[in-house]
């Protein structure tokens, strides 16, 4: 029987094993929504196409499989572009659907037209125009594969409205015939080698882990790497839990605002195993000072990546799990291992993360307190600015894909509907957003989102009624000009409630951990808190722009 393109696109969908799609209907995807009426696929009404492509992206950070969203043409096409460009960055499986105007409309400037497909070109790891309804199978699965396949990324379908109409037959390929695309999975057996022979010999080593080292589901084996060999572990932003934070051979997170002690080793090391990340300003700072004292593998399977931002001695090109199955195979254990390990734990001892408590809510200790209420074991999301720097720093990752933020494009308004994301995707477990009053109120509409789902996340705004990370480059680096970096925002326990959720204000220290604990009772709608911290509170340590680790920053 034939259907139409729609019902085809669902039918493509229930193949796929979709289980959410997070979406805003209009006029080009109308017919969309109408075979998703009779569907099983679960649709999540967002606020704003925006919030659908954030939290499809949070979906698919929390569990590994890919995101999907919907929204119509024209602006609602273009309101999901921050959202693609902002998984993109971060290398994220995302598949995401717009309408678009007849096929013999494009181009006239019809009512809500845009070229969503020319538009998103540079921000996709692919995109489709699809022009032929019998096309449209094919074009799914090809989506699908390339979304969550080799660098994972996000990929555009672009669905005129007369493909949507248009009957065929359904044939779903099985399997995907991508001519070209074969990435590489197993790294070279020579520069295995030599990768072992280097960490052996090694008497300095460290390793780096990114975010592709959680991509590719490769925590234990990463482990496994780093205790046989006594290596020390530090992370990106976007490797946070994939080395438990609590081991003692993690060094917490490197880079602009990382450890002292992280930092300081990566300066010192001898050798730098660096594992599906891109040595991207904010770890490297000044790229020509980077690990000066090292020689660097670099572990990726992205071929594109390595040496682009900094030269490598033993380039390894290929699947991070399967590429340190191969390392464990055939490395040796190191056998002089005590004095850099008693270096590092003398660069701990010396160097903690620490903050002075002044009677005034301090963000760090409220980040503290998260972690201490839930156990740690929380899914953390977050904003960007400076509740994303304390977040990473105060709350202690020991488990993959628990931190959910926004690392390349360090988009603001990320974080709800990446936690709304995150929530649905772990139903059953506690998921926070760390927010600052800045970020917060980009997509504050997507808590009625949360509240129609009768979604339990709670939503932590460190609140200081400034653009903090603004305000702290504002005071440190334009001699305390503050120009427009001063925030005021709306009663939040009154809009929470209003959007149907619980709020909650606090302005004592002692109260903090009170109003968490009241928090982690409510289990049938989301909880906001509004916590007044140190207004001029920073995040240190801070390596500044174009710095290097000598001239690291302290409070």
């Amino acid at each position: 029987m034939k259907q139409s393109g729609a019902q085809i696109l669902i039918k493509c969908l229930e193949e796929e094993k979709v289980r959410a799609i997070f979406g805003y209907p209009g006029g080009a995807v109308l017919d969309i929504y109408d075979a998703l009426y009779d569907s099983s696929l679960k649709h999540f009404l967002v606020r704003h196409e925006q919030g659908a492509a954030h939290a499809a992206d949070g979906y698919a950070r929390a569990t590994g499989k890919p995101g999907v969203c919907l929204a119509t043409s024209g602006p609602g096409a273009t309101n999901l572009v921050t959202g693609l460009a902002n998984a993109y960055m971060d290398s994220i499986p995302m598949v995401a659907f717009t309408g678009q105007v007849a096929t013999h409309m494009i181009g006239r400037d019809s009512f809500q037209e845009a070229d969503i497909y020319g538009i998103t070109l540079p921000i996709t790891k692919h995109n489709f125009l699809v022009k032929d309804v019998k096309e449209l199978p094919r074009v799914v699965k090809e989506s699908f594969h390339l979304a969550t396949t080799g660098r994972p990324g996000p990929v555009l379908i672009d669905l005129p409205k007369d493909v949507c109409q248009e009957k065929t037959d359904l044939k779903y390929p099985k399997v995907s015939q991508l001519r070209g695309y074969r990435p590489v999975l197993d790294g070279h057996p020579e520069k295995i080698s030599e990768a072992a022979a280097a960490i052996t010999g090694a008497r300095r080593p460290v390793i780096c882990a990114g975010g592709g080292a959680i991509s590719s589901g490769s925590s234990e084996v990463l482990r496994q790497l780093a205790e046989l060999c006594a290596i020390p572990v530090t992370t990106t932003l976007m490797g946070k839990g994939v080395f438990p934070e609590n081991h003692p051979l993690s060094l917490g997170m490197l880079g602009m605002h990382g450890t002292k002690y992280a930092n300081y080793a990566v300066n010192e090391c001898d050798l730098l195993i660096t594992i599906g990340a891109r040595f991207s300003d904010r770890v490297t700072v000044r790229a020509d000072a980077f690990a000066p004292k090292a020689r660097i593998i670099h572990i990726d399977i992205d071929p594109a990546e390595i040496g682009k931002n900094v030269q490598v001695d033993i380039p390894i090109v290929g699947d991070v799990k399967r590429v340190l199955e191969q390392l464990c195979q055939v490395v040796q254990a190191r056998t002089e291992t005590e004095e850099w390990s008693a270096k590092i734990r003398e660069w701990k001892d010396k160097y903690p993360l620490r903050y002075h408590h002044n009677g005034k809510i301090k963000p760090q200790f409220v980040i503290e307190q998260i972690y201490e209420v839930t156990g740690g074991n929380a899914i953390i999301a977050t904003e960007v600015g400076q509740n994303q720097m304390w977040a990473a720093q105060f709350y202690t990752f020991t488990k993959p894909r628990t931190f959910i933020s926004s690392g390349g494009l360090g988009t603001m308004g990320f974080g709800l509907p990446a936690a709304i994301g995150a929530q649905i995707g772990r139903p059953g477990e506690t998921v926070f957003n760390i927010a600052g009053d800045g970020s917060i109120q980009m997509n504050i509409q997507e808590l009625a989102t949360a509240a129609d789902y009768k979604l339990p996340l709670k939503v932590a705004i460190l609140n200081n009624n400034y653009l903090g990370m603004v305000r702290q480059w504002q005071d440190i680096f334009y001699n305390g000009r503050l120009a427009y970096s001063d925030i005021s925002g709306p009663d939040y326990v009154k809009l929470a409630e209003a959007y149907g959720a619980v709020g909650m204000q606090v302005t004592r220290p002692e109260d903090v951990r009170r109003a968490l604990q009241k928090a982690m009772q409510v289990e049938d709608r989301p909880v906001l808190i509004d916590f007044l911290v140190d207004r001029k509170e920073n995040v240190f340590p801070m390596i500044p722009p174009e710095g290097t680790i000598s001239k690291m920053l302290e409070e």
